[in-house]
C-alpha cells in the first residue's frame, strides 16, 4: 500500500532525513521518501498496515521534532488547510528574541569588567537559547544526542565554563539567526512552488439542464459543458464548442503572448480566459487534467534525489558523530599527555560548533529545488534532481521527427493512384484514416470532401491503419505494412515527404505524399546543441528519403529512418552502449511527443516530452516535460540544469573547504570560536544564498 503523510512545521532538513531513515526501519515499511520542500513523507508499506505505520511515524516524529504534526493525506496532491508556511508569527517572535538578546549582549560587553557581567551574559544567553537547551536535554533523554541543538548547547555552555562568556552568547545568537534566515529561505523556495497552486481552479460553472451550477472541478465528468467567463481560470481540459477568446497560458507554458482560441480549439486547465465568454466540452476528468499533472510533477520533483543529494545525505549521517568524537579526543588526549590546558577544551568546543552539517544538508537540495522552480516558470517541468543531473551531463540528444523537429501540420503534396482516380484513392485512404489523430491522417481528412463509410478500424503502431468494411479491407500506412500483408508491386516513391501507401483487398491502390514543415526554431536548437559539444541524432518511422531531407536541412550528426517503436528503443540502446564502450560519461537524452515514443522516453538516460501537443503516455513516461511545441526549450532545460548542478557543487566545495580549514586550525589551537561560528552559521547562510540563485 502507498500512503502520504503531511509533516506540518517541519523546517529542519537534518531532522527530516532522520525521520525518513527511522520510518524506513519500521518492520512493515518497504520504502520511505521524504519530500522536505513539500513536507511530505511518502511510504510504501505492507497491505493493511496503514494505522500501525501512522502510529509509529507519529511516535518517531514526536521523539525528534515534538512541534511537527503528522497528518494522513487522503489526496496525495493536496495540502491541508492552515498550511504553516503562511504563518510568519514564529519568525517575528524569533526576531524579537534575537534583538532583545543582542541588546543585552551589547550591555554585557559594555560592563564586561564588572561583577555583573556574568549575570548579564547569562540573561542574554537564556533569552535566545533556552529552547535549544530544552530540546537538547529532551533528545539526550531519548538517546539521540547528535543533533545541532546538542552541539550548540555543549559548545556554548562550554564557553561559559572556561570563562569565554561573550563567545558562549554569540554562538547561540548567531546560531538562532542562521536558523531563522535558513527557515525564511526554505519558506521562500516553498512559496515559489506553492504559488503554482494559484493556477488550480476552485470552482467550475457547468451547464446542467437549463441552469449553470457552480461545482468543484472534481465533480465534473467528461462530456459535460462548462462555461468560462472573461477573467476566470479554465478549470478543466476540453474543446471550445461556443465562443472565441484569448487565453493567458504563461502559468503553464512560460509564454507571455496570449493564445487566440476559437471553436474547435483545445484548451488547457490552469489558463486564464482573458476576453470573451466560451463554452467548453470537458475531455478529461480533473484528476487527469493538465493543471493537476503539472502540480503533481513539480511538487513531487524534490522527492527524486540527485546523486549529489544522496551523497550529502550519506555524508551528513557520519560527519557529525565523527567530528564529535574527534572533539572529545582533542580535549582528552592532550590533557592526558601533558596536563590540563584551557586551549584544548577551547579547540574541542570550536570543533563542536563546526560539526553541524546544516549548510550541506539544506543548501544542496535547495539548489535543485530552486532550479526545478526556475525551469517550471519557463514552461519546463523537470521531475527531480536526478533528471537535472542527467540533463546537465547531456552528451547526445536524440530527436523524434514528427511533432518534435517538424510542426506536425501535414499537407498533401502529391496523389499517385493506380487504376483509379485521385478522388477514389483519397476516399479509400479516408476510410482507413477517419478515426486516427495522426497528423498525416488529419491531412487526408482535410483534403477529403465528404463523409467516409464507417468501418472497423485497427491502428498498427509504427506501421499504419487497417480498416474492414463488409468484405472490403483497406490498408493505409508505410511500406512495412504493405510487406507484412503481402501487397505486391509497391513502387519506390522518390518524392520528399511522408508517403501513405494504400491497398484495397490485397491489391496496391496507390500512394499519397504528405509533407511536414520543419519548426522555425528546430535549426537553431540543433545548432546551439552542436556549439555546446552535444551530438544530435534523429530517429523516425518515416521513409529514408524524407528523413534525409529533414536531417540535411537541420545539419544533424546522425539519423535513422523507417523505425518501429522497438527499433527506436534499440537505436537509443546502441547509442548508450557506444558511449559506455568509449568510456564517455555523457548522458543520452531523447525528446519526443507521440504515444509511440513512450518506450524510448523511458529507455533513454532522460526522456523529454513535448507537452504542448504530446500524448499523456509520453508525458507520463518522460523525466521532463516541455509545455510548448518549441524544441529550443531543450537548450534552456540543459542550461538551467548545468547552472543548478554547478551551484550545488559550489556549495559542497565551499562548505567542506571552510569547515575543513577551521577544523585543522582548531586542532592546532589557531582558530577562535568566532571563526568556528562563521564556519557553521556563516557558511550555511552563504550556501543558502547561493542556492537561491538557482531559482532565477
Amino acid at each position: 500500500m502507498e500512503m502520504v503523510l503531511y509533516m506540518k512545521n517541519l523546517d529542519c532538513p537534518n531532522c527530516a532525513e532522520k525521520i525518513r531513515a527511522e520510518t524506513e526501519r519500521i518492520p512493515f515499511v518497504k520504502k520511505a521518501d521524504m519530500n522536505f520542500m513539500a513536507k511530505k513523507l511518502s511510504i510504501t508499506a505492507a497491505d493493511e498496515s496503514g494505522e500501525a505505520v501512522l502510529r509509529e511515524v507519529r511516535r518517531i516524529t514526536a521523539s525528534m521534532e515534538p512541534d511537527v504534526e503528522v497528518t494522513l493525506l487522503e489526496n496525495p496532491a493536496s495540502i491541508p488547510a492552515g498550511n504553516d508556511d503562511d504563518d510568519s508569527s514564529d519568525v517575528k517572535t524569533m526576531a524579537v528574541r534575537i534583538a532583545v538578546s543582542a541588546a543585552v549582549f551589547i550591555a554585557g560587553l559594555i560592563f564586561r569588567d564588572s561583577s555583573r557581567a556574568l549575570w548579564i551574559f547569562l540573561a542574554a544567553y537564556f533569552i535566545i537559547g533556552l529552547d535549544v537547551l530544552i530540546t537538547a536535554g529532551k533528545n539526550i533523554l531519548r538517546g539521540r544526542p547528535f543533533d545541532e541543538c546538542f552541539l550548540m548547547a555543549v559548545a556554548s555552555l562550554g564557553a561559559f565554563f572556561i570563562g569565554e562568556y561573550p563567545e558562549g552568547v554569540a554562538v547561540m545568537i548567531l546560531y538562532q539567526l542562521g536558523e531563522t534566515l535558513q527557515d525564511c529561505a526554505v519558506r521562500r523556495s516553498r512559496k515559489s512552488v506553492s504559488s503554482l497552486m494559484d493556477i488550480r481552479p476552485d470552482v467550475a460553472s457547468v451547464k446542467r439542464g437549463d441552469a449553470v451550477e457552480q461545482v468543484p472541478p472534481e465533480t465534473v465528468g467528461t462530456g459535460e459543458i462548462i462555461v468560462v467567463k472573461a477573467g476566470e481560470k479554465i478549470p478543466l481540459d476540453g474543446i471550445i464548442v461556443s465562443g472565441s477568446t484569448t487565453a493567458d497560458t504563461s502559468a503553464l507554458t512560460g509564454e507571455s503572448v496570449p493564445a487566440r482560441l476559437a471553436e474547435g480549439d483545445e484548451v488547457m486547465s490552469g489558463c486564464v480566459n482573458l476576453s470573451g465568454l466560451i463554452e467548453v466540452r470537458v475531455t478529461k476528468p480533473f484528476g487527469e487534467s493538465t493543471v493537476t499533472k503539472i502540480l503533481e510533477l513539480v511538487e513531487n520533483a524534490s522527492a527524486k534525489k540527485a546523486r549529489t543529494e544522496q551523497f550529502i545525505t550519506r555524508f551528513a549521517r557520519w560527519y557529525t558523530p565523527c567530528v564529535v568524537i574527534a572533539a572529545l579526543l582533542l580535549a582528552i588526549v592532550p590533557t592526558i599527555v601533558s596536563g590540563y590546558d584551557q586551549r584544548y577544551v577551547y579547540g574541542a568546543l570550536s570543533f563542536l560548533v563546526v560539526s553541524c552539517p546544516c549548510a550541506l544538508v539544506i543548501s544542496v537540495p535547495l539548489s535543485f529545488f530552486g532550479g526545478i522552480g526556475g525551469a517550471s516558470a519557463k514552461g519546463i517541468l523537470i521531475k527531480g534532481g536526478v533528471t537535472m543531473e542527467q540533463l546537465a551531463d547531456c552528451g547526445t540528444v536524440v530527436f523524434d521527427k514528427t511533432g518534435t523537429l517538424t510542426d506536425g501540420t501535414f499537407d498533401i503534396t502529391e496523389i499517385i493512384p493506380v487504376n483509379r482516380s485521385e478522388k477514389e484513392l483519397l476516399g479509400l485512404a479516408a476510410i482507413a484514416e477517419q478515426a486516427s489523430n495522426h497528423p498525416a491522417a488529419l491531412a487526408v481528412m482535410r483534403r477529403f470532401d465528404g463523409v467516409p463509410d464507417t468501418a472497423e478500424i485497427t491502428e498498427l503502431a509504427g506501421r499504419g491503419v487497417k480498416a474492414v468494411r463488409g468484405g472490403q479491407t483497406v490498408l493505409a500506412g508505410n511500406k512495412k505494412l504493405m510487406e507484412e500483408n503481402g501487397i505486391a508491386d509497391v513502387p519506390r516513391v522518390e518524392s520528399a515527404g511522408t508517403v501513405i501507401f494504400v491497398a484495397e483487398n490485397s491489391s496496391y491502390a496507390g500512394a499519397i505524399v504528405i509533407s511536414d514543415k520543419i519548426k522555425e526554431d528546430a535549426a537553431k536548437t540543433v545548432s546551439e546543441l552542436k556549439k555546446a559539444g552535444i551530438r544530435t541524432v534523429m530517429l523516425t518511422g518515416d521513409r529514408q528519403s524524407a528523413a534525409d531531407v529533414t536531417a540535411k536541412k537541420l545539419g544533424l550528426d546522425e539519423w535513422h529512418a523507417e523505425l518501429l517503436p522497438d527499433g527506436k528503443v534499440k537505436a537509443v540502446e546502441e547509442i548508450i552502449e557506444k558511449n559506455i564502450r568509449k568510456k564517455k560519461k555523457n548522458k543520452t537524452i531523447f525528446i519526443g511527443d507521440g504515444i509511440n515514443d513512450a518506450p524510448v522516453l523511458m529507455r533513454a538516460d532522460a526522456g523529454v516530452a513535448m507537452g504542448g501537443i504530446g500524448s499523456d503516455a509520453a508525458i507520463e513516461a518522460a523525466d521532463a516535460v516541455i509545455m510548448t511545441d518549441e524544441p529550443s526549450k531543450l537548450i534552456e532545460a540543459v542550461r538551467i540544469s548545468k547552472k543548478t548542478k554547478a551551484i550545488a557543487v559550489q556549495n559542497i566545495a565551499f562548505s567542506l573547504a571552510v569547515k575543513a580549514a577551521v577544523l585543522v586550525l582548531s586542532a592546532l589551537g589557531l582558530a577562535t570560536m568566532w571563526s568556528a561560528v562563521f564556519a557553521d552559521v556563516g557558511v550555511c547562510l552563504i550556501a543558502v544564498a547561493n542556492a537561491l540563485r538557482a531559482k532565477n
